[in-house]
């Protein structure tokens, strides 16, 4: 017995599940050159579908190529574009990085940030949550050398590209 759709029915196609919010913002905070070939596919569909994420992917697109080329002059002209949007919560970040506009403009063009220092606290968190109040502060301490210098030792080895 035949299909009554020429056995091309489309329940019989197997289907891609959507993204989640989450790979949707990686996919577009993630460098283009970076990203896999499948990935960008997906995105590119997504953002066919979808103009509120094709305006956000733009303006983010726009605030890396700042950040690449420690250009803080666009900045001016891109917290307008962000403010109207007429996205809530592009709107929100908009006014936030406005308050702090001298930070922000000084992130933008030096070449030095707390990025390490963020790393240490981020790892701290960790070990504090990890040993859930078991232990006194030299074990916590021992821990955190450990791993300051497991980081050290490994961080001139290129890291894999996520998947």
């Amino acid at each position: 017995m035949s299909h009554p759709c020429g056995g091309d029915c489309p329940w019989t196609k197997p289907r891609e599940r959507p993204p989640s919010p989450r790979e949707t913002a990686r996919w577009i905070t993630t460098r283009p050159d970076r990203r896999s070939p499948h990935s960008t596919e997906r995105l590119h569909r997504l953002l066919a579908h979808c103009p509120e994420l094709q305006r956000t992917h733009g303006l983010v697109r726009q605030f890396t190529a700042m950040l690449n080329h420690r250009d803080a002059a666009p900045l001016s002209t891109w917290l307008d574009k962000l403010s109207r949007s007429g996205l809530a919560p592009l709107i929100d970040i908009a006014g936030a990085l406005r308050e702090d506009r001298h930070a922000v403009t000084q992130d933008i063009t030096t070449r030095y940030n707390s990025g390490v220092n963020e790393g240490r606290i981020t790892d701290l968190k960790l070990q504090k949550r990890l040993m859930a109040g078991r232990a006194d502060v030299p074990l916590l301490r021992h821990r955190v050398v450990l791993i300051a210098h497991l980081r050290r030792r490994y961080a001139d080895r290129p890291t894999p590209a996520p998947r």
